[in-house]
């Protein structure tokens, strides 16, 4: 059993930054792969990137690629991940999610999930 823990979001102006933080428990996080995924309103789930286990191996949505960057902290059993340049369709519940394996980009490909934390991205 893995328990994910997301924040760090809240409301920043078109083109601002935001870090969302992830912290694990209940595995050692250099064993899982973790993916972030955002869902707004009357959209489904998708995916934003996702970072391997222990090498930092990074994957990413078109839609962030070279805005949002994955980063972790094993000895913290953190996730971290940096949102720059923020438009407004980045606005959305952000997630953080388990898998056993890199380089899923679906959500039912991952077992674990946060509660989510809300950016909005106003201008």
């Amino acid at each position: 059993q893995v328990q994910l823990v997301e924040s760090g979001g809240g409301l920043v102006q078109v083109g601002g930054s935001l870090r969302l933080s992830c912290v694990t428990s209940g595995r050692t996080l250099s064993s899982i792969a973790m993916g972030w995924f955002r869902q707004a309103p009357g959209k489904e789930r998708e995916f934003v990137g996702t970072i391997h286990p222990s090498n930092g191996l990074t994957q990413f949505a078109d839609s962030v690629k070279g805005r949002f960057t994955i980063s972790r902290d094993n000895a913290k059993n953190t996730v971290y991940l940096q949102m720059n340049s923020l438009k407004p369709e980045d606005t959305a519940v952000y997630y953080c999610a388990a898998a056993g394996h890199y380089g899923y980009t679906r959500p039912d490909d991952y077992t674990y999930w946060g509660q989510g934390t809300q950016v909005t991205v106003f201008s």
